[in-house]
């Protein structure tokens, strides 16, 4: 990775720490939400080696549209059209119900962008593993096994992106409850 895109990296890791700086997960620890998009860059960089600046960045601001007040326009101003983008496509449309939303993503995931399905991926790995080391609160037994369900419905859609992403999803899976 160049210097280049490590500053653009530190630049979305900012943004983002600013954006959800008052979020918390619900888990019982109530852990900052910030430690979310860091763990996608840890699977994306760290576990499997991806150098995209894009997809890094991506994995970074993936939830600053859903979770705040952050726009798409502001993001492109900040780190250009195609970062902006590959954001736009991992964004569920929050004015939709929860279940529409669901069944978009399923829908719309196979028609992303590789850089998209690889956030994607990384999101999924991230949640997985939340859920299994400390879960949501009020997410009874059958919750979690549905989101579990839900997010390999997701991941199916795109087999054969990744592989080494694939694995470590396959591997969070096991952990169902």
């Amino acid at each position: 990775m160049s210097e280049i895109q490590f500053e653009m990296v530190v630049r979305a890791l900012g943004f983002a720490a600013r954006k959800h700086r008052d979020q918390r997960r619900l888990d019982s620890a109530r852990t900052p939400y910030i430690n979310h998009p860091i763990a996608l860059l840890e699977v994306l960089r760290i576990e499997v080696g991806v150098i995209d600046e894009a997809v890094l960045c991506a994995a970074l601001l993936h939830d600053t549209i859903e979770d705040t007040e952050t726009t798409r326009e502001e993001i492109a101003e900040h780190f250009g059209e195609r970062i902006a983008s590959v954001v736009m496509e991992v964004t569920d449309d929050k004015g939709l119900p929860k279940a529409e939303r669901k069944r978009r993503q399923i829908e719309r995931v196979a028609g992303a962008s590789f850089e998209a399905r690889l956030v994607k991926l990384a999101d999924k790995i991230c949640n997985l593993r939340d859920i299994a080391g400390n879960p949501p609160q009020n997410w009874d037994l059958v919750r979690r096994r549905a989101y579990y369900d839900w997010a390999r419905a997701v991941v199916e859609g795109i087999r054969g992106t990744h592989l080494e992403l694939e694995e470590l999803f396959d591997l969070a899976y096991a952990q169902r409850p």
